[in-house]
Protein backbone atom coordinates (compact mmCIF):
# COMPACT_ATOMS: atom_id res chain seq x y z
CA UNK A 1 0.00 0.00 0.00
CA UNK A 2 3.00 2.58 -0.41
CA UNK A 3 2.62 5.15 -1.58
CA UNK A 4 1.89 6.11 -5.30
CA UNK A 5 4.59 8.63 -5.90
CA UNK A 6 6.79 6.14 -3.88
CA UNK A 7 6.35 3.28 -5.64
CA UNK A 8 7.08 5.32 -8.92
CA UNK A 9 10.02 7.14 -7.99
CA UNK A 10 11.55 3.85 -5.87
CA UNK A 11 10.87 1.78 -9.77
CA UNK A 12 12.54 5.17 -11.59
CA UNK A 13 15.62 6.61 -9.66
CA UNK A 14 15.82 4.41 -6.41
CA UNK A 15 16.12 0.79 -7.64
CA UNK A 16 18.99 1.39 -10.36
CA UNK A 17 20.71 4.04 -7.91
CA UNK A 18 20.66 1.25 -5.22
CA UNK A 19 21.76 -1.67 -7.12
CA UNK A 20 25.05 0.57 -7.96
CA UNK A 21 25.35 1.62 -4.44
CA UNK A 22 25.21 -1.83 -3.47
CA UNK A 23 28.65 -2.55 -5.25
CA UNK A 24 30.65 0.38 -3.11
CA UNK A 25 29.79 -1.12 -0.02
CA UNK A 26 27.93 1.78 1.53
CA UNK A 27 25.58 0.72 3.84
CA UNK A 28 21.78 1.62 4.05
CA UNK A 29 22.13 3.24 7.57
CA UNK A 30 24.66 5.73 5.99
CA UNK A 31 22.32 6.96 3.83
CA UNK A 32 20.04 7.52 6.02
CA UNK A 33 22.30 9.84 8.12
CA UNK A 34 23.21 11.77 4.75
CA UNK A 35 19.25 12.41 3.99
CA UNK A 36 18.94 13.54 7.29
CA UNK A 37 21.98 16.11 7.13
CA UNK A 38 20.83 17.27 3.65
CA UNK A 39 17.20 18.04 5.32
CA UNK A 40 18.88 20.15 7.41
CA UNK A 41 20.92 21.75 5.19
CA UNK A 42 17.68 22.54 3.52
CA UNK A 43 16.17 23.78 6.77
CA UNK A 44 19.02 26.30 7.20
CA UNK A 45 18.59 27.48 3.73
CA UNK A 46 15.41 28.30 4.52
CA UNK A 47 15.64 30.22 8.08
CA UNK A 48 18.30 32.01 6.34
CA UNK A 49 15.83 33.32 3.27
CA UNK A 50 17.19 30.99 0.29
CA UNK A 51 13.29 29.60 0.09
CA UNK A 52 13.79 28.85 -3.82
CA UNK A 53 16.97 26.74 -2.85
CA UNK A 54 15.44 24.61 0.34
CA UNK A 55 12.80 23.35 -2.12
CA UNK A 56 15.52 21.79 -4.44
CA UNK A 57 17.53 20.84 -1.12
CA UNK A 58 14.29 19.04 -0.12
CA UNK A 59 13.68 17.14 -3.14
CA UNK A 60 17.65 15.88 -2.90
CA UNK A 61 17.12 14.77 0.35
CA UNK A 62 13.73 13.00 -0.12
CA UNK A 63 15.42 10.91 -3.36
CA UNK A 64 17.86 9.91 -0.04
CA UNK A 65 15.15 9.21 1.92
CA UNK A 66 14.31 6.62 -0.75
CA UNK A 67 17.53 5.19 -1.59
CA UNK A 68 18.36 3.98 2.10
CA UNK A 69 15.09 1.57 1.91
CA UNK A 70 15.71 0.11 -1.64
CA UNK A 71 19.38 -0.53 -0.68
CA UNK A 72 18.50 -2.33 2.03
CA UNK A 73 16.33 -4.55 -0.23
CA UNK A 74 18.60 -4.97 -2.54
CA UNK A 75 21.56 -6.15 -0.58
CA UNK A 76 19.50 -7.85 1.96
CA UNK A 77 20.14 -5.60 5.13
CA UNK A 78 17.02 -5.15 5.92
CA UNK A 79 16.54 -4.59 9.86
CA UNK A 80 14.32 -3.55 12.53
CA UNK A 81 16.65 -1.17 13.44
CA UNK A 82 17.02 0.35 10.01
CA UNK A 83 13.56 0.91 9.60
CA UNK A 84 13.80 2.34 13.62
CA UNK A 85 16.61 4.54 12.55
CA UNK A 86 14.81 5.68 9.23
CA UNK A 87 11.39 6.76 10.96
CA UNK A 88 13.42 8.45 13.58
CA UNK A 89 15.40 10.53 11.12
CA UNK A 90 12.05 11.16 8.84
CA UNK A 91 10.93 13.11 12.04
CA UNK A 92 13.61 14.93 12.89
CA UNK A 93 14.08 16.24 9.50
CA UNK A 94 10.66 16.96 8.87
CA UNK A 95 11.00 18.99 12.33
CA UNK A 96 13.65 20.49 11.06
CA UNK A 97 11.98 21.79 7.86
CA UNK A 98 9.16 23.19 9.33
CA UNK A 99 10.79 24.67 12.05
CA UNK A 100 13.11 26.52 8.87
CA UNK A 101 9.78 27.45 7.70
CA UNK A 102 8.41 29.16 11.15
CA UNK A 103 11.45 30.34 11.99
CA UNK A 104 11.26 32.51 8.74
CA UNK A 105 8.19 33.50 9.13
CA UNK A 106 8.26 34.27 12.46
CA UNK A 107 11.44 36.84 10.87
CA UNK A 108 9.11 37.98 8.57
CA UNK A 109 6.10 38.85 11.45
CA UNK A 110 3.98 36.71 9.53
CA UNK A 111 1.89 35.07 12.21
CA UNK A 112 -0.41 32.58 9.16
CA UNK A 113 3.17 31.50 8.20
CA UNK A 114 4.10 30.20 11.67
CA UNK A 115 0.77 28.71 12.41
CA UNK A 116 0.73 26.77 8.57
CA UNK A 117 3.96 25.46 9.76
CA UNK A 118 3.16 24.53 13.18
CA UNK A 119 -0.32 23.13 11.49
CA UNK A 120 1.54 20.80 8.98
CA UNK A 121 4.28 19.67 11.31
CA UNK A 122 1.53 18.46 13.68
CA UNK A 123 -0.43 16.54 10.83
CA UNK A 124 2.73 15.04 9.64
CA UNK A 125 3.20 13.14 12.51
CA UNK A 126 0.37 12.57 13.68
CA UNK A 127 0.12 10.43 10.09
CA UNK A 128 3.52 8.91 10.92
CA UNK A 129 2.31 8.23 14.25
CA UNK A 130 -1.41 6.61 13.54
CA UNK A 131 0.97 4.47 11.15
CA UNK A 132 3.24 2.93 13.66
CA UNK A 133 0.14 2.59 15.79
CA UNK A 134 -2.12 0.86 13.42
CA UNK A 135 1.00 -1.49 12.34
CA UNK A 136 1.85 -2.52 16.46
CA UNK A 137 -1.57 -4.11 16.02
CA UNK A 138 -1.32 -5.79 12.93
CA UNK A 139 -3.05 -3.49 10.80
CA UNK A 140 -1.70 -1.95 7.38
CA UNK A 141 -1.00 1.78 8.05
CA UNK A 142 0.65 2.67 4.99
CA UNK A 143 -3.17 4.19 3.81
CA UNK A 144 -4.20 7.28 2.39
CA UNK A 145 -3.51 10.29 0.01
CA UNK A 146 -0.29 11.90 1.46
CA UNK A 147 2.57 9.75 2.72
CA UNK A 148 5.89 11.47 2.95
CA UNK A 149 6.89 11.30 -0.28
CA UNK A 150 3.66 13.32 -1.30
CA UNK A 151 4.63 15.86 0.94
CA UNK A 152 8.07 15.91 0.39
CA UNK A 153 7.16 16.57 -2.77
CA UNK A 154 4.42 19.21 -2.70
CA UNK A 155 6.19 21.94 -0.20
CA UNK A 156 9.51 21.41 -2.52
CA UNK A 157 7.22 22.38 -5.18
CA UNK A 158 5.81 25.17 -3.09
CA UNK A 159 9.15 26.77 -2.09
CA UNK A 160 11.10 26.41 -5.83
CA UNK A 161 7.79 28.51 -6.91
CA UNK A 162 7.15 31.04 -4.38
CA UNK A 163 3.74 29.74 -3.14
CA UNK A 164 5.39 28.90 0.15
CA UNK A 165 1.57 29.87 1.82
CA UNK A 166 -0.67 28.22 -0.21
CA UNK A 167 1.84 24.57 -0.10
CA UNK A 168 2.07 24.36 3.70
CA UNK A 169 -1.95 24.96 3.53
CA UNK A 170 -2.41 22.19 1.04
CA UNK A 171 0.56 19.79 2.99
CA UNK A 172 -1.58 20.65 6.48
CA UNK A 173 -4.81 19.55 5.12
CA UNK A 174 -3.72 16.52 2.93
CA UNK A 175 -2.02 15.14 6.10
CA UNK A 176 -4.96 15.59 8.55
CA UNK A 177 -7.29 13.89 5.77
CA UNK A 178 -4.36 11.40 5.63
CA UNK A 179 -4.61 10.95 9.54
CA UNK A 180 -8.56 10.42 9.35
CA UNK A 181 -7.95 7.94 5.85
CA UNK A 182 -5.68 5.82 8.36
CA UNK A 183 -7.65 6.08 11.45
CA UNK A 184 -10.65 4.64 9.85
CA UNK A 185 -8.56 2.20 7.83
CA UNK A 186 -7.60 0.93 11.30
CA UNK A 187 -10.86 1.16 13.08
CA UNK A 188 -12.53 -1.16 10.33
CA UNK A 189 -10.05 -3.74 10.57
CA UNK A 190 -9.57 -3.76 14.18
CA UNK A 191 -13.40 -4.24 14.37
CA UNK A 192 -13.33 -6.89 12.40
CA UNK A 193 -10.29 -9.02 13.97
CA UNK A 194 -12.63 -8.01 17.46
CA UNK A 195 -11.32 -6.99 20.70
CA UNK A 196 -8.28 -8.97 21.91
CA UNK A 197 -7.76 -9.64 25.68
CA UNK A 198 -6.61 -6.51 27.89
CA UNK A 199 -7.63 -4.26 24.70
CA UNK A 200 -8.98 -1.20 25.12
CA UNK A 201 -11.39 -1.20 22.31
CA UNK A 202 -14.42 0.95 23.25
Amino acid sequence: MRSKAKLLLTRIFAEPVARWLARTGVSPNALTVVGLLISLAAALAIAVGYVAAGGVVLLAAGLFDMLDGALARATGRVTRFGALLDSTMDRVAESAVFGGLAWRSAGLGDATGVMLAFAALVASFLVSYLRARSEGLGVPGDVGIAARPERVILLALGLMSGLVAPALALVAALAFVTAGQRLAYAAAKTREAGPSAGSNDR
